[in-house]
């Protein structure tokens, strides 16, 4: 699917607005209220728009900590692979699992309420998914910048 800047300038504000009427979005792109939403109705089609969440305070949620584990497995077949992407998919502290090229197998992004609560994280879970050979863990001090907005 091509994308104009007409469609562009939707999907920027989109990120940042997910929540804005029909009727604003159109006013902000310089659009009719109908065309807009055809528009937007052929990007959720087509798959470029995936989905709509609320991004939530994780301070004020009570978890303030984030850390990112680097994870070796003990092998690279297919089924070891499988095995470790099925099980890591269900720890409910873990919002972002990626399979690296380089040192790490794999590299997580883990919330946690601190310290403590990241040791417990290990032990109940991380230190408990199937052929995992090594973790390094890295606690992030301070988010100097995070964004979900894509260039687009």
């Amino acid at each position: 699917m091509q994308l104009d800047e007409t469609d562009r300038r939707i999907l920027r504000v989109l990120q940042k607005r997910g929540r804005i009427s029909n009727a604003d979005l159109a006013d902000e792109i310089n659009l009719s209220a109908s065309a807009c939403h055809r528009r937007v109705q052929r990007l959720e089609a087509e798959g470029m728009v995936k989905d709509y969440v609320a991004l939530l305070n994780t301070r004020k949620l009570g978890l303030a900590t984030t850390v990112f584990v680097e994870i070796k497995l003990n092998a690279q077949a297919d089924d070891v692979l499988e095995a470790f992407e099925r099980a890591v998919a269900r720890v409910p502290d873990v919002l972002e699992c990626h399979l690296m090229a380089g040192n790490a197998d794999y590299l997580l992004k883990v919330v946690a309420e601190d310290t403590d609560d990241f040791a417990r994280i290990h032990r109940q879970h991380l230190s408990r998914l199937p052929g995992v050979a090594q973790m390094q863990s890295s606690f992030a001090l301070r988010t100097v910048f995070k964004t979900t907005a894509l260039p687009v």
